[in-house]
C-alpha cells in the first residue's frame, strides 16, 4: 500500500490507543490484528481524542515573516490560553482562509501535553516501536471530502461516540471549523444511566442492551431510561450547536452524521433528526475497503486508513508523533562515518580498490542528488497546488464580499421601513387620542385618518362625519380655541351625503 509520504509501505497499521485495538490494511483489505508487531515496511498511524488536546483559534499579523510564524503562533498560544510556561507543549496549527480579515492570518491551534502523549502511547510503542502519524481525530474527517464520500460543501456536523470520549465536529466548505468533546462517552452514558435507573447496572449489561436492543420494539425496563439518556445527549448537542452557530456565524446546519464505536440497533440519527429537525444520517460511509467476515469496523480505523491514501496537499498536516523512524542509513552521521572508514580501509589495502571506491562514491553522490531533486520536485508540485488553492480562496472571498454588500443594502432598507413605522404610527395614534375626547363631545365621528410628514411638517388629516353641519362647525370652533398656538386647523368645505343623510368634511391638523 502506497501512502502519501515519500516512502512506500506494504501495509498500514491503524491504532486505537484508548482500547488497544489494531487494524491492518493491505491493498484494500482491512482486518483486525490481535498481536501487532514492528515491521520495517509497515506504516503506523494513530489519533488523539478531543479530550486529549486543547484547541483554539488565534490571529497572527500578516506582517510576521514565514520563518518566524511558528514561534509567533507558540507565543500567542501561551499568552492567550494561559498555558503553563514550565511545560514545553507540543503545538501544531492549521491555517483557515474562510475570513475577510485583511490584516491578520487565522489559525486553529492544537496543543498537547508531552507527558500525556507519552503515557497514552507507551504500550503501543512497546509493540510497534514507531508511530509515523498521530493526528487529532477531528482532522481525519477531511478525508471524507478529499475522497468525495461527501461531495457538497455545506455546513456538516459529525458526532461520534466512543468508549472513552464523544466528540462533535463541524466542517464548513469542506474545511474544519470547530470541535468539542461531549460528556457522553459510552462510559459516561453508563454512569448517567445508573443514576437515572436508580441502581448500579454492570457495564457489560448496559453495553449489551445498547448494542442489541431496538428502542422501537423492545419491552425492556431499560427502555424508558435509555430514552431519557438520549434526550439528555441531544439536548447537550443542541446547546453546543447553538453556541457554534453564533460564534462562527453559521446561518444553517445542513446535515448531521452520528455514529458509535459500538454497533447499535437503535437508529440514533432518527432520534436526532426528530428532536432537532435537522437532516441526519449514520456516521457510516462506503470507504471502498473489503472487511474480514463479521468485522465491524470502527470509523476511526477506517478514517485513519483513508487518511494514509491521501496526497499531502489534500489533508491536514498536524502530526504530534514523537516516535519517528530513524533516517535512512546514508543520511545518518554514523552511516556517513562507516562509509568513510570503509573507503580508507580499501585505499590502505589495495590500490586498485581505490578506483572502485571512487566510482561507488560518485554513484552514491548521484543517488543523493536524485533524492534531493525528487524532494525539490515534490515541493514544487505542493507549492503550485497551494497557489491554485489560494486563487480559489480569493474568488470565494470576493463572492462572499458581494453577498455581504447585498445583505447590507437589504438590512438598510429594512431598518428604514422599521424607522418609518416606529415614527409615523405612534405620532398618528398620539394625535388621534388627543382629539378623541373633543370628537365625542360634539358627537362627531371619524371615517378615516392619515398621518404625513413633509418638509418637517407633521399633518393629521381626519375625515369627519356628523348628523348636522353645525356639530362640525362647533367642533372646529372649540378645538381651535383650546389648542390655539399648538396646532393649525384647516377645513375647506362641508359636504352633505344625500344617501346616508350625513355631513362630511376633511379637517387637517398641522403641528406648529
Amino acid at each position: 500500500m502506497s501512502t502519501s509520504s515519500s516512502n512506500s509501505f506494504s501495509s498500514v497499521l491503524s491504532v486505537n490507543p484508548y482500547k488497544d485495538t489494531y487494524c491492518s490494511g493491505v491493498s484494500s483489505f482491512l482486518t483486525e490484528t490481535k498481536s501487532p508487531a514492528y515491521a520495517k515496511d509497515q506504516f503506523v498511524i494513530s489519533y488523539l481524542n478531543t479530550r486529549d488536546f486543547i484547541t483554539a483559534q488565534i490571529e497572527i499579523s500578516k506582517n510576521i515573516p514565514e520563518e518566524d510564524l511558528y514561534d509567533a503562533i507558540n507565543s500567542k498560544a501561551y499568552d492567550e490560553l494561559a498555558l503553563d510556561q514550565a511545560i514545553e507543549y507540543n503545538i501544531h496549527s492549521i491555517e483557515t482562509f474562510d475570513t475577510l480579515d485583511e490584516e491578520n492570518r487565522h489559525f486553529h491551534v492544537f496543543i498537547v501535553d508531552p507527558n500525556d502523549l507519552q503515557e497514552r502511547f507507551k504500550n503501543v510503542v512497546e509493540k510497534v516501536k514507531y508511530i509515523d502519524v498521530i493526528i487529532p481525530a477531528p482532522l481525519l474527517i477531511k478525508s471524507l471530502y478529499s475522497k468525495e464520500l461527501i461531495e457538497n460543501s455545506d455546513v456538516h456536523c459529525f458526532i461520534y461516540i466512543q468508549e472513552n470520549d464523544a466528540s462533535l465536529t463541524i466542517y464548513r466548505n469542506q474545511d474544519f471549523v470547530y470541535t468539542k468533546s461531549l460528556k457522553f462517552s459510552l462510559i459516561d452514558l453508563h454512569e448517567r444511566f445508573c443514576d437515572l435507573y436508580g441502581e448500579r447496572i454492570p457495564y457489560d449489561d448496559f453495553l449489551d442492551f445498547y448494542q442489541n436492543a431496538d428502542l422501537k420494539t423492545t419491552q425492556s425496563d431499560y427502555k424508558e431510561y435509555f430514552i431519557k439518556l438520549y434526550k439528555e445527549l441531544i439536548s447537550n448537542i443542541n446547546d453546543i450547536l447553538t453556541y457554534a452557530k453564533r460564534a462562527f456565524e453559521i446561518d444553517k446546519l445542513e446535515h448531521i452524521y452520528i455514529g458509535s464505536q459500538e454497533k447499535t440497533k437503535t437508529e440514533l440519527y432518527e432520534i436526532l433528526e426528530f428532536e432537532l429537525n435537522i437532516p441526519s444520517s449514520p456516521f457510516e460511509f462506503n470507504y471502498g475497503f473489503e472487511l474480514s467476515e463479521n468485522y465491524y469496523v470502527d470509523q476511526m480505523h477506517a478514517l485513519m486508513q483513508l487518511y494514509t491514501l491521501l496526497p499531502s496537499d489534500e489533508k491536514y498536516e498536524c502530526n504530534f508523533t514523537v516516535y519517528k523512524r530513524p533516517p535512512k542509513f546514508i543520511k545518518r552521521e554514523s552511516g556517513k562515518l562507516i562509509i568513510l572508514i570503509l573507503a580508507v580501509f580499501a585505499l590502505a589495502f589495495a590500490y586498485p580498490i581505490t578506483y572502485w571506491v571512487l566510482t561507488y562514491a560518485q554513484q552514491l553522490q548521484k543517488d543523493l542528488l536524485r533524492q534531493e531533486f525528487k524532494e525539490v520536485h515534490n515541493l514544487k508540485i505542493t507549492r503550485e497546488a497551494m497557489i491554485r488553492s489560494r486563487q480559489a480562496d480569493k474568488q470565494k472571498a470576493l463572492k462572499l464580499l458581494e453577498a455581504e454588500k447585498k445583505e447590507y443594502i437589504e438590512k438598510k432598507n429594512t431598518l428604514m421601513k422599521i424607522h418609518k413605522v416606529k415614527v409615523d404610527y405612534p405620532m398618528k395614534a398620539k394625535l388621534l387620542a388627543l382629539f378623541t375626547k373633543d370628537l365625542n363631545k360634539f358627537n362627531v365621528n371619524i371615517e378615516e385618518a392619515f398621518y404625513t410628514e413633509k418638509d418637517e411638517k407633521q399633518t393629521l388629516s381626519m375625515h369627519l362625519v356628523a348628523p348636522t353641519d353645525r356639530q362640525i362647525t362647533k367642533l372646529v370652533e372649540y378645538i381651535t380655541k383650546i389648542h390655539e398656538g399648538k396646532y393649525r386647523f384647516d377645513l375647506n368645505e362641508i359636504k352633505y351625503d344625500d344617501k346616508f343623510k350625513t355631513y362630511l368634511a376633511e379637517l387637517k391638523v398641522t403641528l406648529l
